[in-house]
């Protein structure tokens, strides 16, 4: 069964159990949805209103792109579990079979595919929720606030989730490599975030 296809008392049952997964990387993928689906609120109601109606082509773009990255995202929270199997079937080798350092590797790196993957649509939706932020719906404004939150959450830990995989990599050139890239997602995205947060605070507290 696709995780996500439960409701969120079973989701979030299960993520308090002693499952392998879905864990932190699955919620970070449902975090990121769930702003990624704040943004196609805004969208939603903004398109159609004559208020905006100089700004309805931009919203319909943002509307779709938004609802196809909050499935994407979600999607993600299977393909986190599913990158995570060959490392877990690392685990259960021996210390001293000499396999095992490239098997680790090589299960290290596919374990990162996911948490990468989840960071860069977490900062694509972030993009988008920036820009809603400035021309959605002033009664939705919040939303978009929320959404940065959210999304924030997801990108910060999906992060975490690639950092503990490149720690056990024996080949540290790739690992650095990795948390590079992992770095200039997280630097790029949470800026933007702190960004769409402030200016939606400021805008809600000036009287």
């Amino acid at each position: 069964m696709d995780d996500t296809t439960r409701s969120c008392r079973e989701f979030t049952a299960l993520l308090a159990s002693d499952a392998p997964a879905p864990g932190g990387g699955g919620a970070a993928a449902m975090a990121g949805g769930l702003g990624a689906a704040l943004c196609g609120m805004v969208a939603s109601l903004t398109t159609g209103r004559k208020k905006y109606a100089a700004v309805e082509d931009e919203i319909q773009q943002l509307l779709e792109r938004c609802n196809t990255l909050h499935e994407r995202l979600l999607d993600m929270v299977a393909a986190d579990a599913e990158g995570f199997l060959p490392l877990a079937r690392v685990y259960g080798m021996a210390k001293d079979d000499p396999a095992r350092p490239a098997a680790l590797q090589a299960a290290s790196e596919t374990a990162c595919g996911a948490p990468l993957r989840m960071m860069a649509l977490c900062l694509e939706a972030l993009e988008a929720a920036d820009r809603l932020a400035d021309i959605g719906s002033r009664l939705a404004v919040s939303d978009a606030g929320c959404a940065a939150a959210l999304l924030q959450g997801g990108l910060r830990a999906a992060s975490l989730n690639v950092y503990i995989n490149t720690k056990a990599m024996p080949d540290r050139a790739a690992a650095e490599g990795l948390n590079r890239r992992c770095d200039e997602l997280l630097r790029r995205g949470t800026a933007l975030a702190d960004a769409v947060f402030d200016r939606v605070k400021e805008e809600l507290t000036t009287l």
